[in-house]
């Protein structure tokens, strides 16, 4: 089992309790400061992810960053518990990103990579949007990313759906019916 797939599988487990108690957006608050903390703290996260640091000083420090905190929700507290008694610690950034994919899931919203040759305009991109939240039947959070490589139109990926329509595969398409027909 690949360290990704513990890490959905922890996930999964946090989304099922907080969905009974109710605390879905405290947790995922709680999560993604936990991730902006180890991002801002290399010291922390070579701690929580090396196997030499013996798993109860990490409790330790665990113990002490709840303590700090004061205010996680009590879901938060115990998945950092256990992540630390297990020595998983080093996982926390992954679980918190398969924990926000399921919340956001829960809340009918999907992440779409757009790729443009040149940036969009304000309205270019909300009716962009707004008609990959129709093709995809949920509201959409859009990521850009220019690559003038495209030459022109959009290329966009939600979820596992590709729609390419930049002119690199229109004139890919043109050249294969051309080369067929010939």
């Amino acid at each position: 089992m690949t360290l990704q797939s513990i890490a959905r599988r922890y996930a999964a487990a946090l989304f099922d309790v907080v969905q009974k108690t109710g605390t879905l957006d405290r947790v995922e608050r709680d999560l993604a400061m936990l991730t902006e903390l180890m991002a801002s703290h290399d010291g922390l996260r070579k701690v929580f992810a090396t196997p030499a640091v013996p798993a109860q000083n990490k409790r330790a420090m665990v113990d002490a960053l709840v303590a700090a905190a004061g205010d996680l929700a009590p879901e938060t507290s115990r998945l950092l518990t256990l992540l630390a008694d297990r020595d998983r610690l080093g996982l926390l950034t992954s679980i918190a990103a398969a924990f926000a994919d399921r919340a956001l899931a829960a809340k009918n919203i999907v992440r779409a990579q757009v790729v443009t040759a040149a940036p969009l305009g304000d309205r270019t991109r909300a009716a962009l949007s707004h008609a990959l939240g129709k093709a995809a039947g949920a509201e959409v959070i859009v990521t850009e990313r220019v690559d003038p490589s495209i030459v022109g139109g959009v290329v966009a990926q939600v979820g596992g759906v590709v729609f390419d329509g930049s002119v690199t595969r229109q004139v890919e398409r043109m050249r294969e019916k051309l080369l067929a027909g010939a």
